[in-house]
């Protein structure tokens, strides 16, 4: 398992309200709860529904699909560590103990896709 990423709301998200809001967003939501979004013909895997929509991003791509989800949904997307990341001024920024953290302009990112961040 790795590092966890989640879509949380003042209010709690219901199941059948996620699968409203989705769809005009440009997401897909599989039988297997899994949420994914397409890039160059394919479709790839951004976050999964376990009580409350769950993300472990191996990407850039991926964060910025869960932050595009977020807001489609009216929440915040916080780390398990407590961070939020956020979009300002088409920047995604990371607010972390205090100081915050350019990860890279959002269109850029999501035209670049899905590669997977090397180790």
């Amino acid at each position: 398992m790795g590092y966890e990423l989640r879509v949380v709301r003042e209010s709690p998200l219901a199941f059948a309200e996620l699968a409203r809001a989705i769809a005009p967003a440009g997401f897909e939501l599989r039988e297997s709860e899994e949420i994914v979004a397409g890039h160059a013909g394919g479709t790839h895997p951004v976050a999964r529904w376990r009580g409350q929509l769950i993300g472990e991003p191996g990407s850039d791509w991926q964060v910025a699909q869960l932050l595009r989800l977020s807001a489609a949904l009216g929440a915040r997307l916080v780390g398990e560590d407590g961070e939020v990341y956020a979009l300002r001024d088409g920047v995604i920024e990371v607010t972390s103990g205090g100081g915050v953290f350019e990860i890279g302009k959002f269109d850029e990112i999501i035209d670049a896709g899905p590669a997977a961040w090397s180790p």
